[in-house]
């Protein structure tokens, strides 16, 4: 579980193909903790499987490849990172799982005095999710959604993101990972199941409370 706020950034210094695999070998000032930990890189959740001072390797399968940016990536380019969480940590962006929904596309951008205005063209299955103020997450990115249209939406970048991250530095026409709010995604399961009128789809209701002995 992360929150999408971006620890650190890291540098690509080896992409090696391996069958339907690529192993990221990165550099970054970023302690990953042990071996087999989980790192988030550029929103996508991987596995650490190797690590050095200043470095630190994962392997992208291939549903994540397919699913994700991460099999563009050149050596030199800039990822954004973040560890999980830990119990007790405060949660300063939005519940996030590192797993991609689908790739956006940044349509346009416009400076706003010290902040920068984004919009981007997203896929259907992320855009079912989005809701004016809103959250959504970019590139590992915890942003919230100012404006949408049927096929796009708007996420400012305030100066301390601009620097903090990579997503300044992505010109129009770059392409993006998207993770839609995983509570939006439950709520539409949950609705559903009872329009369906499958097991568990009634949601929380009196009957349900007096038959697990919480109400009378």
């Amino acid at each position: 579980m992360f929150t999408g706020l971006v620890e650190a950034k890291g540098r690509v210094e080896r992409a090696t193909p391996g069958g339907d695999e690529v192993t990221l070998e990165l550099a970054t000032d970023l302690d990953p903790g042990p071996v087999g930990s989980s790192l988030a890189i550029d929103g996508t959740c991987l596995t650490v499987v190797k690590k050095a001072d200043g470095r630190v390797a994962a392997v992208v399968g291939p549903e994540t490849l397919r699913k994700t940016t991460l099999g563009a990536l050149k050596v030199g380019d800039e990822v954004n990172l973040e560890r999980p969480l830990k119990m007790g940590d405060r949660l300063g962006g939005h519940l996030l799982l590192g797993h991609v929904d689908g790739v956006g596309v940044i349509e346009r951008r416009a400076e706003i005095g010290p902040a920068a205005q984004i919009w981007i063209t997203a896929p259907p299955e992320v855009m079912r999710y989005v809701i004016l103020k809103g959250s959504v997450a970019v590139d590992g990115i915890s942003l919230t959604i100012n404006q949408a249209t049927e096929t796009a939406f708007e996420v400012t970048l305030v100066p301390h993101t601009r620097q903090a991250t990579t997503l300044d530095r992505k010109p129009p026409g770059a392409r993006v990972n998207l993770e839609a709010d995983v509570i939006g995604k439950y709520v539409e399961r949950l609705l559903a199941a009872r329009a369906a009128g499958l097991p568990g789809g009634g949601g929380v209701t009196l009957a349900l409370l007096k038959e697990h002995g919480f109400a009378d």
